[in-house]
């Protein structure tokens, strides 16, 4: 996993629904890793080149390049990730969205970096995983 530990959040790492994508599991493998939403689909895995949030109309389109730009935001895709986030992850796509709409994407990566660093090692952890990657501290 050292591959993705020197890595800084990047601007392009904030995925139209909100999702920073260095706390994807699907960013941070090993084998057919990510690169993240905004990046190339050729080596995404099929769920993710085509994701029913990525591919909307407004996003496509680059009329949007998040999801709250949108008049119809939040919608029933939207809604429901963010329902399933908060359930398993405790952390919620709508609120990100939010964040970036009232405090920019700057502030957003800054307030991310704090958020999610790992108490035992510093570095960002994985969302999906209970524990982290680099040190294996039980975060979750």
């Amino acid at each position: 996993m050292k591959s993705k530990k020197s890595k800084s959040i990047k601007s392009t790492l904030i995925a139209p629904c909100g999702m920073n994508c260095r706390l994807c599991s699907a960013y941070i493998r090993e084998k057919k890793a990510c690169p993240g939403c905004y990046e190339n689909d050729d080596n995404k895995s099929k769920s993710r080149a085509w994701c029913r949030i990525k591919k909307c109309e407004m996003i496509e389109s680059g009329k949007s390049k998040y999801c709250f730009q949108c008049e119809q935001f939040p919608c029933t895709k939207m809604n429901h990730l963010d329902k399933r986030y908060r359930t398993k992850y405790g952390m919620s796509m709508i609120d990100n969205l939010e964040n970036i709409k009232h405090s920019g994407i700057r502030n957003f990566i800054k307030q991310e970096k704090e958020r999610w660093a790992c108490s035992k090692c510093g570095e960002i952890i994985c969302v999906h995983k209970e524990n982290c990657i680099f040190c294996g501290y039980k975060w979750h």
